[in-house]
């Protein structure tokens, strides 16, 4: 047994060497080589894969320098110093974000500056003198908000209109001041403008129109000081608490000179006789896009046709017979705001007043766009939270918005922090309107460092100490975007602003495409060139006896 062993080892050596020699034999001529036969499907997955290397999109040629776009892939990034035109293809960091294979795939839009567009263009030799307001408005302004020194771009341009007796249509990029160049001018015209005999109910002299009761606390907040130090008395009415509360908040004495009201709280105390607008002589619609949306626009319809809109500035000058002064304000319009206006003022009175940065990317705010897997959007978040808290700052440090697309979203996603020991506050629509109350006021003052909240806290709110913009949801319109982006680097904010945004859906992957091709062509986005910029059409007259 043992040398059989050796033998067997031995031949099957011998025929391992002597095997191969047996096919290196010399052929004849004529004698065909063998053929190899590849699969029909390997082929055309190899001619694929060759055709889709002949397609690929010319990278953009990196250079060293500060970049507009940065990918995590380098091919991608575009320098800041390039310019896209407006009919050259770009390659987009987002293009295949529609395929699964994309996940975990990010791209940021870069800061292109680091002051807000509003301020950047301030000289140092304007002021609010300079725009023709009297000198007890400048020295109320003066001594309720002393850190207000120079008018914004926004104000420079809608106060002396206003000013003038115009109509005006504002449209600016949020964050810009709008709220200050609307109501320096209605106390100077309710100053010179005398108060008759009041009415049995309260019949306001001005009036300011806003969709949400945060809004309107917050509008109200900075017009209280405002008129206490010119002796007009401002106050606020708010829907959400019955017709119980509404008698009682216009039952009180004296009546308010300036009321702060949301529609539908209007609305029932117009239909209830509860309050009277014949001596209108301001009336301003804030946020206007929202309130001429749908869910708002037969209740503004309504409200606009109680008042008496003056037809121009000649109109204005009867002060014992008071009309109206008309003023639309917000970040983004939709087409139909320049029918509305012709139903109550002639378009000849009315003055636009645009920013050349509306409907733009905010080129002062980094924006960072996640692919992600909507099972991994929940560690995501907390992740970025739980860095945010123990990240090591020298300047101040802000707060944090996170935003969902429904109520129910939010309260699943504040259980879940609070698995996580992560302190928040909650704010959406659902929750009554005394829960409501206060919640906002109180991320203002820094109790709590994340909110978590719905579309309800994007419109109009003063956000100035908020660093960080989450969106968990990534918004269904580019309106709403603009208006979330919006809450991160106001005027006055002292901490730089970031927007970080969760992209889940096809339908998500859309609208940052447009957005990413916009950043790279430093436009305004597409979809949203409403008819601001447009003559107002002439209209006929609508049958209003119902």
């Amino acid at each position: 047994m043992a040398l059989s062993r050796p033998v067997r080892l031995f031949s099957l050596v011998a025929r391992l060497i002597l095997a191969p020699r047996r096919g290196l034999t010399v052929r004849s001529p004529d004698e065909p080589l063998p053929v190899v036969r590849i699969p029909v499907a390997l082929q055309r997955q190899l001619e694929q894969r060759q055709s889709r290397q002949r397609n690929l999109p010319r990278p953009v040629l990196v250079r060293p320098g500060r970049l507009l776009v940065s990918a995590r892939r380098p091919e991608f990034n575009q320098p800041a110093r390039l310019t896209l035109g407006r009919w050259e293809s770009a390659p987009l960091a987002s293009q295949g974000w529609k395929s699964r294979r994309a996940r975990r795939d990010h791209f940021s839009i870069e800061r292109a500056q680091q002051e807000a567009p509003a301020v950047q263009k301030l000289s140092s030799e304007g002021n609010f003198a300079d725009l023709g307001l009297e000198p007890r408005v400048l020295h109320a302004l003066q001594e309720v908000a002393p850190e207000v020194v120079q008018p914004t771009t926004v104000q420079s341009n809608t106060i002396p209109q206003l000013l003038r007796g115009r109509h005006v249509l504002c449209a600016a990029e949020t964050g810009s001041g709008k709220t200050l160049s609307y109501l320096l001018p209605l106390f100077q015209r309710l100053m010179v403008q005398p108060s008759l005999d009041s009415l049995r109910i309260p019949a306001p002299r001005g009036l300011v129109l806003v969709p949400s009761r945060e809004l309107a606390q917050q509008v109200q907040a900075v017009a209280q000081p405002l008129g206490r130090s010119l002796g007009l008395l401002v106050r606020d009415l708010e829907g959400g608490h019955g017709m119980c509360r509404i008698r009682m908040q216009l039952a009180r004495q004296p009546s308010a000179d300036v009321l702060v009201a949301t529609p539908g709280a209007l609305w029932k105390a117009l239909k209830s006789r509860l309050i009277s607008l014949e001596q209108l002589s301001f009336l301003v619609l804030d946020e206007a896009d929202t309130l001429l949306d749908e869910s708002f626009l037969e209740l503004v319809d309504c409200i606009l046709e109680k008042s008496h809109i003056a037809d121009g500035p000649a109109d204005l000058e009867d002060r014992f017979n008071p009309k109206a002064q008309l003023v639309l304000v917000g970040a983004t319009f939709p087409e139909g705001v320049g029918q509305l206006l012709d139903k109550v003022a002639s378009p000849d009175a009315v003055t636009t007043i645009t920013s050349s940065n509306l409907h733009c990317i905010m080129p002062h705010v980094k924006q960072t766009f996640l692919r992600l897997k909507g099972a991994d959007k929940v560690a995501e978040l907390v992740h970025i939270l739980k860095h945010h808290n123990r990240a090591e700052r020298t300047g101040p440090s802000g707060t944090v918005l996170v935003f969902c697309n429904s109520s129910s979203t939010v309260n699943w996603l504040g259980y879940i922090l609070d698995d996580h020991k992560i302190q928040h506050l909650r704010l959406q629509g659902q929750m009554p309107a005394l829960m409501r109350a206060g919640i906002f006021q109180s991320f203002q003052k820094s109790s709590r460092d994340i909110l978590l909240c719905t579309d309800i806290a994007s419109r109009g709110l003063d956000s100035t100490g908020v660093e960080l913009v989450v969106n968990y949801d990534f918004p269904p319109t580019l309106q709403d975007y603009i208006h979330r982006a919006g809450r991160v680097g106001r005027v006055g904010s002292e901490v730089p602003g970031t927007v970080i945004s969760f992209v889940t859906h096809p339908w998500d992957v859309s609208l940052v495409q447009k957005i990413e091709l916009a950043a790279r062509r430093r436009r305004s986005l597409p979809g949203l060139v409403s008819s601001v910029k447009e003559p107002l059409p002439q209209q006929p007259d609508f049958d209003k006896s119902d």
